[in-house]
């Protein structure tokens, strides 16, 4: 039933409550699902981690997160959060070892799951215990063999930093992303048969290293291998930075890297290696071998596979991105539902209120829900999320399939079996070097654009804004430079084009490649019609491709002449794979399900919104006329916006993160913004008053009372001064 106004005083609970309670033609709880890679196991087994997770008192941030707090403090709390993550992990694998699983049929999925929910509430603790068991294992397993890392992970119990911590040495001071330029040197001696590890100069120390600072006392790190004098490129040394009092090895040097934008609670540091020496085991040996008879390095040809290891991560900043999406836009909009502000004086309390429930003399302002300008600020965000779900999950899938393979005893077997993966991997490899940047651009844009649309509130630390902000930016520049990353993509897609056009096989995924079209295709399109607008998206990304291949031929192939244009086919080939995604798990949906007219609407208002935004390349390709750019206009304003309005807090609804994760007053789930955060500023500050500090009143009042400045001069320029002084 609705609740109506009785006088002036705001009520954005009752506005939320009538809205849920009237507005919602669908299944909350099957969107859910289907926002959760459209799978019933999946969606329960996050609802069941959400409820562990939010009870557990130890993950809790105290009321006073957002309040100064000291870069100690920080770390401190933030490892009691790691220890009790670190236990979860335990248990998971000692349950399955107690039932007799053997080692590389350990399943942490579960464990994976914890950290991706985890994330959207303390990214920086969840950061801090996946540089550990994700990076840090990740490339043991990749790069090691099942021996090494069974050694690693099991024998030594470390997967669940019990006896090992590990760090990722791979990033140095002078570089980054151009990984096979890394100057760390591993020299190898046959008599001795170890190598020595050297830092040769400033540029070469490691830099960033999440845990060195602190915490690791084992480091996977990227160096030379050095044999006879010659170089081999990058491989993979485990070395050990503290002994088991951490205290540092002779010749480790460490030291922390200081303040960062966000996630303080992580301890990163710099390693500088003076001739440590580890045993010849400590390089992970998978596809690189010494062999000491014939004092000869054996490179396996495979060694691209071991790069592999590095996708996780990406793959698992898209999902980072679904999720801080899911949360920014849940806040604003229901902030938006509650807030009133502006706009003529209306006579009944919503739409959804019947005339006897109205009293006429009220003079209450406008939801901001209701401005159309404010629902294309964020609606098309939300819309947005919805669509990136479906690539994260979809992504997750590939990766989660390649893995299977590089795990394969068929991989040395079957040669066939071996090109597939390499290929798969690659392909995978590209997906995620166009996806990951615009997500996490995505993901940068949307929490700044929804703290703006929560006015002077989103600019408070309890807003969630700020903090959310800051932890989340280094997502556009870690495990590869957004620009970096989105070029090569676009390069390799060029390639893929340019075979495409002589004949030749292209990935499985890039398929669409092969396809020809003409601007006349497109002349009467039906805006309403997804499956179409998928097929105008693959003429816009083979325009723009074409475009660089003319550009090439007239830059000599030069490709960092046409980065630019590289870098804009790999931001619409995402906006393309969104799009492509979101339809292949809606046609996998029910034909009767009651979520279908929400989400057909979703899906074409983020495809339309994509060709408004970007109707200049649209126009310039000749891909559509101005005329249609209007009518996709006209469609999102008089169409798509007015109906997802009225659908909007079951649609926030159906991402089903409860106040725990919303972690601010202004997005709660019962819409009560003032009491909670009029009660949230107040217990942080324990009604503390600066007229209780005397010090500082006292420092006030001095001010305020100062003298004249004739006085604070001691009188010495008044005129009966300068007289007494004489002419």
């Amino acid at each position: 039933m609705s609740r109506v106004e009785k006088n002036n005083i705001p009520r954005p609970y009752n506005l939320i409550a009538n809205e849920r309670a009237n507005n919602s033609d669908f299944s909350v709880d099957e969107m859910f699902k289907f926002l959760e890679g459209n799978s019933d196991q999946h969606a329960n087994s996050i609802l069941e981690i959400s409820k562990l997770l939010e009870r557990d008192l130890v993950l809790r941030n105290k009321p006073g997160y957002y309040e100064n707090t000291s870069k100690d403090e920080i770390r401190r709390t933030t490892f009691l959060k790691v220890k009790q993550l670190a236990l979860y992990c335990e248990r998971i694998v000692a349950e399955q070892l107690a039932n007799g699983v053997p080692y590389d049929k350990i399943d942490i999925s579960q464990y994976n799951n914890i950290l991706f929910t985890y994330a959207v509430y303390d990214p920086q603790t969840v950061t801090r215990i996946a540089i550990h068991s994700g990076l840090f294992y990740s490339a043991i397993k990749g790069n090691g063999t099942k021996a090494q890392f069974n050694y690693w992970a099991f024998e030594r119990e470390g997967l669940y930093a019990k006896g090992v911590y590990g760090c990722f040495g791979m990033t140095e001071l002078a570089h980054g992303s151009n990984v096979a330029a890394l100057e760390t040197t591993a020299e190898y001696d046959f008599k001795t048969k170890t190598f020595t590890i050297n830092t040769p100069h400033i540029g070469a120390t490691k830099w960033w290293i999440g845990g060195a600072a602190t915490t690791a006392n084992h480091c996977c790190v990227y160096a030379r291998l050095i044999v006879k004098g010659k170089d081999y490129g990058v491989k993979t040394f485990i070395v050990q930075l503290r002994d088991v009092d951490h205290h540092l090895i002779p010749g480790v040097s460490i030291g922390d890297i200081g303040a960062k934008m966000g996630r303080q609670g992580i301890d990163n540091g710099w390693i500088q290696f003076t001739n440590v020496k580890i045993p010849k085991n400590f390089m992970l040996q998978k596809y690189v071998q010494i062999n000491d008879d014939e004092e000869e390095v054996i490179n396996s040809p495979m060694d691209q596979l071991a790069y592999g290891a590095l996708l996780g991560g990406r793959v698992g900043m898209v999902m980072d991105s679904y999720r801080v999406g899911a949360k920014v836009t849940t806040i604003a909009l229901r902030y938006a539902v509650g807030r009133r502000q502006f706009g003529k004086a209306v006579n009944k309390e919503t739409n959804f209120a019947s005339p006897q429930q109205v009293d006429n003399s009220l003079k209450l302002e406008k939801q901001l829900i209701d401005y159309p300008n404010h629902q294309y600020r964020l609606i098309p965000l939300l819309a947005t999320a919805y669509c990136l779900s479906s690539a994260a999950y979809r992504m997750v899938r590939n990766l989660d399939a390649v893995n299977s393979a590089l795990e394969s005893t068929q991989l040395l077997k079957n040669k066939k079996f071996l090109f597939k993966t390499i290929e798969d991997l690659k392909e995978v490899f590209v997906i995620s070097a166009a996806v990951k940047p615009s997500s996490t651009w995505y993901g940068a844009k949307a929490i700044d654009e929804c703290r703006q649309a929560c006015g002077g509130h989103g600019y408070s630390a309890y807003s969630s804004f700020g903090q959310t902000y800051n932890d989340w930016v280094v997502q556009c520049t870690w495990e590869g430079d957004n620009n970096v990353l989105s070029m090569n993509s676009g390069r390799s897609m060029t390639k893929y084009r340019q075979s495409a056009l002589k004949g030749r096989p292209v990935p499985s995924q890039f398929k669409f490649l092969t396809k020809s079209y003409k601007p006349s295709d497109f002349a009467k399109l039906d805006f309403s019609d997804n499956a179409r607008l998928l097929e105008l998206f693959d003429f816009m990304v083979i325009s723009m491709i074409d475009e660089v291949v003319a550009q090439l031929k007239k830059y000599n192939k030069d490709f960092d002449k046409v980065g630019p244009l590289m870098l804009n086919t790999a931001k619409f080939f995402c906006q393309r794979y969104y799009l492509e995604s979101v339809l292949l798990y809606f046609d996998a949906t029910e034909a009767n399900s009651s979520i279908k007219p929400a989400l057909v609407n979703i899906i074409n208002l983020f495809a339309l919104y994509t060709i408004k935004e970007n109707s200049g390349v649209f126009l310039r390709f000749g891909l559509l006329s101005q005329s249609q750019i209007a009518l996709v206009e006209s469609r999102i304003f008089d169409d798509l916006l007015p109906f997802l309005r009225h659908r909007i807090v079951a649609l926030t609804d159906a991402f089903k993160l409860s106040d725990f994760f919303i972690n601010t007053p202004l997005g709660n789930y019962d819409g009560d913004i003032y009491n909670k955060y009029f009660d949230l500023v107040n217990s942080v500050n324990n009604n503390k008053s600066d007229y209780d500090d005397y010090a500082y009143q006292d420092e006030i009042l001095k001010f305020l009372k100062r003298g004249s400045i004739e006085e604070r001069e001691y009188h010495e320029k008044d005129a009966k001064t300068l007289e007494k002084l004489g002419k």
